[in-house]
């Protein structure tokens, strides 16, 4: 019996808009209503997160940072924080930048988080619409103070916990950064791509080794004493992958990734256009 649904954000549970489609927002309050806990996975931070988790009222903490950082909407308890050593994290910006690439780094795990950067190239357009896209998502000066500039990294890391570091541009770009990164680093980080063709960016996620959203709902079931069995989870991306082949049930959204789509032991639902987790919420949990 599925005790725990655990739902990616972007492109599963919003729509293109980044909206809650209604049909969504009335299969998650039903799920719970059969005493089922409704977790959000994704790879946003946890301020990037928590609005829609307040907004739906879920019963469970999320799961954020691709798994490094489980933690209430509600209350900001932290139930579980993964952190980067200092030394790891100078080791990624140095790789990174070595590269050409621009950092972002995520703070304070037990607030609601900060971003902390030190350049934007000139070229780097995905980095600049996401810095956007991150202060407008809270408006006015709320958005502001979730971002900021700092003069050097290097020089504020280790006064800091760090919970991940980022890397964003064109796909052929964070591909080449990507195959760079695993050979500087090795098994010392968990490395998450986040794919979006049809814009041409990546998002490459730099995490503890022990974090990723599989990892994170492992966690959490292990936590309510529930089994892989009692788990389904909705995905519709890479980053998605574990706790997707973790789960008991593994949906894919109509819109994932076709790579994820070939998978026969992964359910297929509709779009995130189309209230594909309403759908599968229907099949697997209220029917």
């Amino acid at each position: 019996m599925i005790k725990l649904l655990a739902l990616d954000l972007d492109g599963t549970t919003l729509n293109s808009y980044g909206e809650i489609p209604d049909a969504n927002r009335q299969a998650i309050r039903a799920a719970e209503e059969r005493g089922v806990l409704v977790t959000i996975a994704t790879g946003r931070r946890f301020r990037d997160a928590q609005p829609v988790g307040i907004d739906l009222g879920l019963n469970a903490p999320l799961i954020t940072h691709n798994g490094a950082l489980i933690k209430y909407a509600e209350s900001e308890e932290t139930v579980v924080c993964s952190l980067l050593s200092t030394a790891t994290s100078l080791e990624v910006v140095r790789v990174g930048k070595d590269f050409g690439g621009d950092a972002l780094v995520s703070i304070d795990p037990h607030g609601q988080g900060t971003l902390l950067y030190d350049r934007v190239s000139e070229d780097n357009l995905p980095l600049k619409k996401y810095l956007r896209w991150s202060e407008d998502l809270h408006g006015g000066e709320a958005g502001r103070l979730g971002v900021e500039h700092v003069e050097s990294l290097e020089h504020v890391i280790p006064e800091n916990e760090i919970v991940h570091i980022s890397f964003s541009g064109t796909c052929e770009a964070m591909s080449a950064m990507m195959s760079v990164l695993g050979r500087e680093l090795g098994n010392t980080v968990t490395l998450l791509p986040t794919i979006y063709p049809q814009w041409d960016f990546t998002l490459i996620d730099i995490l503890p080794p022990d974090a990723s959203k599989g990892h994170g709902v492992a966690e959490l079931a292990a936590i309510n004493r529930l089994t892989s069995n009692n788990v389904m989870v909705i995905g519709d991306n890479f980053n998605d992958l574990e706790m997707l082949e973790y789960a008991g049930t593994a949906v894919v959204m109509g819109n994932a990734a076709p790579k994820l789509l070939e998978r026969p032991e992964f359910y297929t639902t509709l779009s995130n256009d189309e209230s594909g987790v309403a759908v599968a919420i229907e099949r697997f949990i209220l029917n």
